[in-house]
């Protein structure tokens, strides 16, 4: 009995397949799949800068917010700038609408591996009660303009 349910359901599967295939497109649009996300540069003036930049800080496409790295570039050990990253950080998600309890995932980049544990302490408890999952790195030469700390995000909104 078993050989001939199999044979019946390999009979079957191809034609439910297609059918499958076929009504997703009409599921999709009757739930308001067909709205395509779309890429949005968020500016902190506002405005686009008059030349095309190399990157871009804070990109968002649909309801994800990304931040690419940033960096603190004063003087100050390991705990101020990693205080002043994560400020920044918070500010630029909370002017995208989101914030630090929503973030996915974080990349952390330190300019020396020796800075692990006291980063840790700062960082701690900045993301809530269930953070994101994290990356944490030493770049090979360093962090560019004298940062201790790079950090970067990826946050829904």
């Amino acid at each position: 009995m078993r050989k001939s349910n199999r044979r019946a359901f390999l009979k079957t599967a191809p034609a439910a397949v297609v059918a499958a295939v076929a009504a997703a497109p009409a599921v999709a649009q009757a739930q308001g799949a067909t709205d395509k996300p779309v890429k949005k540069v968020f500016y902190r003036s506002g405005k686009p800068p008059e030349k095309p930049p190399l990157f871009n800080g804070t990109v968002l496409y649909g309801s994800l917010v990304f931040i690419s790295g940033i960096g603190y570039h004063e003087a100050g050990d390991i705990t101020v700038h990693t205080t002043k990253v994560l400020e920044q950080m918070k500010a630029q998600l909370e002017a995208c609408g989101s914030s630090m309890e929503k973030v996915l995932k974080v990349n952390v980049y330190l300019n020396d591996l020796k800075d692990y544990a006291a980063m840790n302490l700062v960082f701690q408890g900045k993301f809530g009660p269930e953070p994101g999952v994290r990356t944490t790195i030493a770049a090979a030469g360093g962090i560019p303009g004298n940062s201790l700390v790079e950090i970067d995000c990826i946050a829904c909104i």
